[in-house]
């Protein structure tokens, strides 16, 4: 048995002195419970009418917290408004008040004479006191708390991205709070209506100040001990076995579950329908077919739905941290590159409407849909992860966008199923999320998002989960469906090949602002950022233009053979392939040549890429044959030579 580490004695004894304080009252109740009589106590028409009386108390307040908390909790989790801190208060208050001063605060409040009391019962008749309506408000009063706390911790536990993506789709905010948002919270709100029910039956002291001691009409459970107490306390020990029964039993029942987290729409790995369960790698099941990744697409044939939608052309104005006009014609495909932080989903947020931080005056058409909320702009998103909603189905989820914009039942489950067959998911239709691997949960995002009729489509790097193989497959059965779609698609991307491959446009953005926005064959010849020639696999050095070539950033000169005017700002492009690799001092044609050290060596393909470094210009990356590499014997700190003929250097402006 491997060793353990000894807990100290300075903690364990505290810790098992506050195990013995918690556990000695309940062991005296055990003791002193007279087990022969227990029938006779509980079966006594008083504590069977007080029982009763309890119940109906308890789940009156479990369905006033339910109705009041729900949204209350929410309201915490996902408002930001002034006072928030003060409302929070407030809920918590009755959670560490004195129930007695609890019991008083509803009497001052909705007493005969309290603030609310004369008037709920001159307009209405209402009188709360000494009333089982006053019994059902005290216990609500000390109950919902825990309902809104453990609520807003399972909200708070969410990603948004799941409730927006349900919005992109045409889903109003009540349709994703009831089918998104509080199937997801489900743990929370069953744990915290069961502690919300316990804490009502058991509430005493609110109870008793504020709605008397009635039999039949607000003499509850515990008041009954409490009266038992005085007269038959061997009865009064019975009854409160039955309570202490109840609340452990509530307890035991959601053990680990007070703070439950929203389950994410994958299965852990080890669990049943994990996608990687040996011999079942899409989480099949036994007797399922398991559909690997690799399944071939369909050749995609425009989809008939798209023929018929019409066409959108795009216009935004975009202000905020991102700065920029776009205008795009229908069908076109704008890749938006850039390094993180430029910008790029926060432009694909203000295009949903979903970020503070960016606002698009946007028109799709002939339609402006600026003042418009995310659920009615008609523009579908496909987060990173996808966010399929994990309790749907793949069918369910892909009809989901469909069924919120009213589409009967069947037709929208005809036109999803349609959706997964062309995307190779079909198979997997009654599949849950958690029992899809990553590149079968990505197509099945897709064809939600595509199934939904959108007139602008937004992809949130869509293929990053996927390996290569089946990232090919889906990248070809994209392009067909992006080639019949009538509105316009925004891709963000760090992979070169998906913006050459998917988009007819390339949009290079930098600290919110738009430095490029060309075709993708323009933007592989001519890069106007550092970051996106390194994409495209090129060393790119910034500077500032000379008479013949450029004076880098970072020290050092470069010579080209087609230099701009002097002065202006210019970024040096260098294909890796022209970057010749010597031991000793070259000579001959090169004009570009400095010493430097080997770094690190990588493969790519079939050729290594050599960064060397230099105290003379920054890092530089060669690629050379590996037959090259063993000839010059190189490694790790090898001194090296490096030469750039100046017909291979491109120098763009900035």
């Amino acid at each position: 048995m491997p060793n353990r580490p000894r807990t100290p004695l300075a903690l364990a004894v505290p810790a098992l002195l506050a195990v013995a304080l918690l556990l000695l009252p309940l062991a005296g109740i055990l003791a002193r419970t007279e087990w022969g009589e227990i029938g006779t106590h509980l079966s006594r028409p008083g504590t069977v009418e007080a029982l009763k009386l309890s119940l109906v108390v308890s789940f009156w307040a479990l369905g006033l917290s339910l109705l009041l908390g729900v949204p209350l909790a929410w309201l915490l989790a996902r408002v930001p408004f002034r006072g928030k801190a003060f409302v929070r208060s407030l809920v918590l208050l009755p959670m560490v008040l004195p129930p007695t001063v609890g019991g008083v605060a509803l009497l001052l409040a909705f007493g005969r004479r309290g603030l609310l009391g004369p008037w709920l019962e001159d307009t209405f008749g209402i009188i709360l006191p000494f009333h089982t309506s006053g019994a059902v408000l005290s216990a609500t009063f000390v109950a919902m708390p825990f309902l809104v706390i453990s609520l807003e911790g399972a909200l708070a536990g969410l990603r948004p991205r799941y409730e927006e993506t349900a919005a992109s789709l045409g889903a109003s905010p009540l349709r994703v709070f009831g089918t998104v948002t509080l199937p997801m919270v489900a743990p929370g709100l069953l744990a915290g209506a069961a502690l919300t029910w316990a804490r009502a039956l058991g509430e005493f002291g609110a109870t008793i100040t504020f709605a008397g001691n009635l039999p039949g009409t607000t003499q509850t459970l515990p008041l009954e001990v409490y009266l038992l107490l005085q007269d038959d306390p061997e009865a009064a020990t019975s009854v409160s076995l039955l309570l202490l029964v109840i609340a452990m039993t509530v307890l035991v029942a959601l053990r680990g579950r007070f703070a439950a987290a929203p389950r994410s729409g994958r299965a852990t790995p080890g669990t049943p329908g994990a996608a990687d369960v040996p011999g079942d790698p899409a989480g099949a099941g036994v007797g399922a077919v398991p559909l690997p990744d690799t399944a071939p697409a369909p050749d995609p044939d425009p989809a008939p739905e798209q023929e018929a939608a019409g066409r959108w052309a795009l216009h935004a104005e975009v202000d905020g941290f991102v700065r920029l006009v776009l205008d795009a014609e229908p069908g076109t495909t704008i890749a938006v590159v850039g390094p993180n932080g430029a910008g790029k989903t926060t432009l694909l947020r203000a295009l949903l409407g979903l970020t503070p931080r960016a606002h698009a005056a946007l028109s799709l058409g002939d339609t402006d849909v600026t003042a418009l909320p995310p659920h009615r702009r008609q523009v579908a998103w496909v987060p990173q992860d996808g966010a399929l909603f994990p309790r749907l189905t793949a069918l369910a989820n892909t009809a989901y966008g469909l069924r919120a914009r009213g589409v009967p039942r069947a037709e929208a489950r005809r036109a999803a199923r349609m959706w997964l067959d062309r995307l190779g998911v079909g198979a997997l239709a009654e599949r849950r999320p958690a029992q899809l691997s990553g590149g079968q949960a990505q197509r099945v995002a897709l064809a939600r998002a595509l199934a939904a009729r959108p007139r602008l489509l937004l992809l949130d790097e869509p293929l990053a989960a996927l390996d290569q193989t089946t990232r090919a497959q889906v990248r070809h059965a994209l392009r067909g469906h992006l080639a019949g779609f009538g509105g316009v698609c925004l891709i963000v991307t760090h992979d070169p090949v998906e913006a050459v491959s998917l988009a007819d446009r390339v949009l290079v953005l930098e600290d919110g602002r738009a430095l490029q926005d060309a075709s993708p064959a323009e933007v592989t010849r001519h890069p106007r950022s550092p970051w996106v020639a390194r994409m495209l696999g090129r060393n790119a050095w910034p500077g500032t233009a000379t008479g013949d070539g450029l004076a880098l950033a970072d020290g050092g000169t470069l010579v080209a053979a087609e230099p701009l005017p002097a002065g202006a700002a210019a970024l040096a492009v260098i294909p890796p392939e022209a970057v010749a690799v010597h031991r000793e001092r070259p000579g001959g044609s090169p004009r570009n040549v400095w010493p430097g050290t080997v770094r690190e060596i990588t493969a790519s393909g079939s050729r290594l890429r050599v960064l060397v470094t230099s105290d003379r210009v920054p890092p530089l990356v060669a690629e050379i044959t590996p037959q090259a590499a063993a000839d010059l014997g190189l490694a790790d700190g090898t001194p090296v030579w490096t030469g750039v003929k100046a017909t291979e250097v491109t120098v763009v402006p900035l």
